[in-house]
């Protein structure tokens, strides 16, 4: 038997998404009952099927055609049938290296029946305008398909094939999601130990000591098939954590267009920037509230990197420098106890010369913090009203004193602008007429125009500020409502911290007749600085409102 006899005639089917819109003429089983026919009429020996079905036509990175390419760098491909020539591919260039190189130097005989296309008899030179015609119904295609995206993404309509961990698609509805309860507890349970103040790698490592299903592994089990299970078992990564924090969709929102592909030929997926994604916001039910998925949003903007110790502070990211403005670093070892663990300036960190230390041990910022937040949530719990009207007496003096200045910083900038016109133009009179030279008149344009420039870049972020500055009273209200909710802290907790501390701005020492003092601004989510009640602060603050319902009874009466 010759080795030519045993060689494979290769029967080659392809299929993708797009095809199937031909019916039956185009389907596999139809594809491949062509191929047997013909290579039995024609006398071609030791057929084999290949099939890829569901694959486009502009990638050759194809299981079956890749199979058939491996086998013919063997020796092992004689033949390579197929129905019509675009199944071989709809990219004219790959598919034109095939014809005239690839498949000549392997020794393939190429057949494409219904286009009476076979090498062994030269190639037309109509075939290069067939490949071009075929790449130009892909592209036509892929636009098709999306414009179809598109309009059903601007309808409010996930893209999404498969909905993200957490949820299912509602058996009776595929464009529904329904909450599926086992794994939305996982997801739960990693907002809740990302609050506590536990980073992607360590929520990672703590669900793989729980022996926590991944998401592949869970879909698998309940018979999603998500491709072959992984090696090793459990085995959570920190970037599905961190993706499973990132993802808006868990408060309920349709997020569309979070990507995209290069082109119909490249399908390599290209992030779109932020400001481009369309959100639909209540479209199905939330797995967890918003107030959470913002303050993660926010802890992960500040991500806390454990020390060398593998310890991470409740604070971290949270404390700032009074003079410098940077954040402190936290330093903690083995060689000392936790109770001797301090923040510092990271500026002064870098150069000594540029900021203080700012020095701090973290049980005096525990300790004062848990002060001023009981002091706090008694003054607010006891006495709610007269602690709404005086936020928001401080905040309306604040912030109208503020909005004055960027009014007039505002009005400064517009007339500055319109007074370098006038400049510009009295010393183009000036140059005209020979009162400064060409040099001079160069150097002051340039400098004139420079800041004329700037000046017109900063005002559209003053114009934003002033048009959009929100209103204090729903912060507060929404922090007066989450004070009642809970009882007098004993004990800090970074749920707690996380929960209502936007920051903590540390002051330098200060020594007064030999005592050192040093200043702590704590800034409260959604209400800036409060300033807790002394004892004697809170009994004035009884007896006015003792006296208050006195009279609110008198008048009743």
């Amino acid at each position: 038997m010759s080795k030519q006899s045993v060689k494979i005639t290769a029967l080659y089917c392809r299929l993708s998404r797009d095809d199937e819109q031909d019916g039956l003429s185009g389907s596999i089983k139809n594809q491949q009952s062509i191929l047997e026919k013909y290579a039995k009429e024609n006398g071609f020996k030791n057929t084999r099927v290949f099939i890829d079905d569901g694959w486009s036509g502009v990638t050759f990175t194809r299981p079956a055609f890749t199979e058939i390419m491996e086998l013919a760098e063997q020796g092992l491909i004689a033949n390579l049938i197929v129905k019509d020539h675009s199944r071989l591919g709809r990219n004219r260039l790959i598919v034109g290296q095939l014809l005239e190189e690839e498949f000549d130097r392997l020794g393939i005989r190429y057949i494409a029946i219904m286009d009476n296309i076979d090498t062994a008899k030269g190639l037309s030179d109509i075939v290069p305008m067939q490949d071009l015609f075929n790449e130009w119904h892909a592209k036509n295609t892929s636009q098709k398909v999306r414009n179809v995206f598109k309009n059903k993404g601007m309808a409010g309509i996930p893209l999404t094939t498969n909905p993200p961990f957490g949820y299912m698609k509602n058996p009776e509805t595929s464009k529904e999601w329904l909450i599926d309860e086992p794994a939305a507890k996982i997801v739960r349970q990693i907002f809740e130990m990302c609050v506590s103040g536990l980073g992607p790698t360590q929520i990672a490592k703590r669900l793989k000591s729980d022996k926590i299903l991944t998401p592949t592994e869970y879909w698998n089990s309940i018979g999603r098939n998500c491709g072959n299970p992984p090696a090793r078992q459990f085995n959570w990564c920190s970037d599905t954590v961190a993706s499973i924090l990132s993802k808006q969709e868990y408060c309920g929102d349709t997020v569309n267009f979070r990507s995209t592909t290069k082109s119909f030929k490249n399908k390599k997926k290209i992030e779109r920037p932020q400001e481009e994604w369309q959100i639909f916001p209540n479209t199905h039910p939330a797995i967890i509230d918003r107030e959470t998925f913002e303050l993660v949003q926010e802890l992960r903007q500040h991500r806390r990197r454990p020390t060398k110790s593998g310890i991470v502070s409740m604070f971290s990211g949270l404390l700032y420098c009074a003079d410098c403005g940077e954040k402190l670093y936290y330093s903690v070892t083995n060689n000392y106890k936790r109770e001797q663990a301090y923040f510092f300036c990271s500026s002064y960190r870098k150069n000594s010369e540029v900021c203080s230390a700012h020095y701090i041990r973290e049980k005096v910022v525990e300790e004062n913090v848990l002060e001023n937040m009981r002091r706090v949530f008694r003054y607010v719990q006891a006495y709610e009203k007269e602690f709404a009207k005086q936020q928001m007496k401080c905040y309306g003096e604040e912030k109208q004193k503020e909005l004055s200045e960027k009014r007039r910083e505002l009005t400064k900038a517009e007339k500055r602008i319109k007074d370098i016109d006038l400049l510009i133009q009295k010393i183009y009179e000036d140059n005209a007429m020979g009162k400064l030279s060409d040099e001079r008149f160069a150097t002051m344009s340039m400098a004139y125009e420079e800041e004329q420039k700037n000046l017109k870049e900063a005002i559209p972020d003053m114009q934003a500020y002033l048009e959009t500055e929100t209103d204090k009273s729903e912060g507060l209200q929404r922090f007066i409502d989450k004070v009642k909710q809970i009882t007098q802290p004993t004990k800090l907790t970074p749920e707690l911290v996380h929960e209502f501390i936007e920051k903590i701005v540390i002051h330098e020492r200060r020594y007064l007749d030999g005592k050192r003092y040093q200043l702590m601004d704590i800034y409260y989510n959604g209400v800036d600085v409060i300033r807790g009640l002394t004892p004697e602060e809170m009994e004035e603050a009884f007896q006015e409102h003792l006296a208050k319902r006195k009279i609110n009874k008198a008048k009743t009466a």
